[in-house]
This record gives C-alpha cells, structure tokens and sequence, in this order.
C-alpha cells in the first residue's frame, strides 16, 4: 500500500503579507511614511544646530559682557607688581591665580580678550574692505583687469600667512596697528575671491542684463544691484575672518612680535605663563588659553549659521 503524499507548502506569492521577525506583519511602505520618517529625522536635526547656536550665543554673550563692564569696575595697572601674592593658585580671591609677579590672571585675560576681540574685528573688516574692493573691481571689469588682479591674489595665496605676516610686523614697532595692518595684508584674498565669484554671477542676472539695456551707467548698476546682493556675503566672510585675525594676533604676541610686552594681551600672557609650567603654575597659560578659544569657536559656530541661512539648499542637505 503506498504511502500518503505529504502536501507541499504553497510558495509565497507578491500578495501574500511579509512578516517581522517577531511574527507581526509589517506595515507597507508609502509616501505618507516616508515622509513622516524624514520630518522627524529633520526635526532631530534641526534640534541640533539651534542648541549649538543657543550655546555659541550666550557664550559669546557672557564674555562681551564681561569685556564692557568688567574694566568698569576694576581698572588694571600694567605695571603693577605685587610679589607677595606671586604664583598663587586659583581661590576665591583670585579665580584664575596669579602669575610669577603677582597679578592677577583674571583681570588680565579679560582685558587681554577685550585687546583680541577688538584687534580681530578691526583687522577683519580692514581686510573685507580690502578684499571686497578688489573682488569688485575684478568681477565688474573682467577681461585684463580681471586676470591681473586674480594673479596677485594667486601671488598672496602662495605665500604662508604666517612668516609673511613676522615680516610685516618686523617692519614696525610693537603695536596694535602692526598686528592690524600684517593680519588684514595676509586674509583680504578670501574676500576678494567670495566677492569676484558673486559679481560674476551677478552679471549674468536678467535684471543685471535689463538696467544695461535701460542705459544705467556702470556705477548705478554697481550701487543699485552689485552692493544689496553682496552685503551677507561681505558679513558672512567678516564674521569668518574674526577667528582667524585673534589667533594671527595671539600667535605675533606670543612669538615676541604683536604687541609690548607689558601689555595684557593673550598671546603675551600664554608666553609669560610658559616659564611658570615648570614650577607648577598651570593656571598662568590654561585659562588665557581658554578664553582665546572659547570666542573663536563661539564665533565659528554664529558664522556656520549664517552660512546656512544665506544658502537654503545647503542647510536642506544638512537637515535631511
């Protein structure tokens, strides 16, 4: 007598429903799902950069406020010396310490950050301005003038930022306006090739191409529609170039090279502080160290925002 045949299992067709791994089916994907999935990866995105930016805001916040008011209240001798409180740790007298004379670190980098800040925007809108001319002249121009001038830029480029801008102090005495003119020498080429790239693309804008056709002169067409249309460039590239002009000051001062020695100044203090490392003094170059830091990445992250709210398909790629 043969045996039974065993049934076959029927073979899953398109229809039939797919199961997880728990056994539960899985519901179909659709545009409605799919979307809803990349809204709430965007919005976790999106969180992100807006706490980044909260952060990068009171922080920059608390240490100008601190710049203003502090030099209101306690006015500093850069000549005073007092060695009786020289290398002492941080405590409730002195949060920072003192150094190896005696001074007080906090009241010093404070008035060291207020000389940074002010040297770092001073030089980077020198530098703008430099950059943002030349950029102009060369996009509004074109032909030779335009060549010409992207040569010396070619030229500036090639050249280290840092050994060109020694020279340029060496040619001076110790002072701020060294400091200014060697960091807006050495930075107006990123200027001036943000501000050529956005002439030109200006230029072959239609209503660019109407104001010719109505007979507006060069001028005009340069006021009227090459200056609105370059304003958030010309913010955004001195906002960028803010951070780069402290630490260009910060490293002269510390080299010897940016500004007197008896000044408080950053840089000097970190210099300063270096002897004392040896004999235990940490505190006299970690916290002017910090305060240089804190306002160049503060600053950064305000210059990333505005680099996405300037170019919306930008922050779309980094939100979706």
């Amino acid at each position: 007598m043969a045996a039974p045949e065993t049934p076959k299992t029927p073979k899953p067709t398109e229809a039939t429903e797919t199961t997880g791994t728990a056994g539960t089916p899985e519901t179909p994907e659709t545009p409605e799902t799919r979307w809803q999935a990349r809204a709430e990866v965007s919005g976790r995105a999106a969180g992100r950069p807006a706490r980044r930016r909260l952060l990068a805001l009171g922080t920059l916040a608390v240490l100008v406020t601190a710049v203003l008011l502090v030099p209101l209240f306690a006015q500093l001798d850069q000549q005073l010396v007092d060695l009786r409180s020289a290398g002492r740790p941080p405590s409730w007298a002195h949060p920072f310490g003192t150094d190896e004379v005696g001074r007080d670190v906090l009241l010093r980098s404070i008035y060291g950050l207020r000389v940074s800040l002010l040297v770092g925007l001073t030089a980077a809108l020198v530098s703008v301005v430099i950059g943002g001319l030349v950029g102009l002249l060369a996009g509004a121009a074109g032909g030779v003038v335009d060549r010409l001038l992207m040569r010396i830029v070619d030229g500036f480029n090639s050249l280290p930022h840092l050994l060109f801008g020694i020279f340029i102090v060496a040619l001076f005495a110790p002072s701020a306006t060294a400091v200014v003119v060697s960091v807006a020498v050495t930075h107006w080429t990123t200027a001036a090739r943000i501000v050529r790239s956005e002439v030109l693309s200006l230029r072959g804008r239609p209503f660019v191409d109407a104001a010719i056709s109505g007979g507006s002169s060069r001028a005009r067409i340069v006021h009227r529609h090459f200056l609105p249309n370059l304003a958030p460039h010309l913010l955004l590239a001195t906002v960028l170039m803010v951070p780069h002009a402290i630490w260009h000051e910060t490293a002269l001062s510390f080299l010897g090279l940016g500004l007197p020695a008896h000044l408080a100044s950053l840089g000097n203090m970190i210099n300063d502080g270096q002897r004392s490392l040896l004999a235990g003094d940490w505190w006299s170059s970690l916290f002017p160290g910090l305060l240089i830091l804190l306002p160049t990445l503060a600053i950064s992250a305000l210059a990333q925002h505005l680099r996405d709210r300037s170019n919306p398909r930008h922050r779309s790629e980094l939100t979706l």
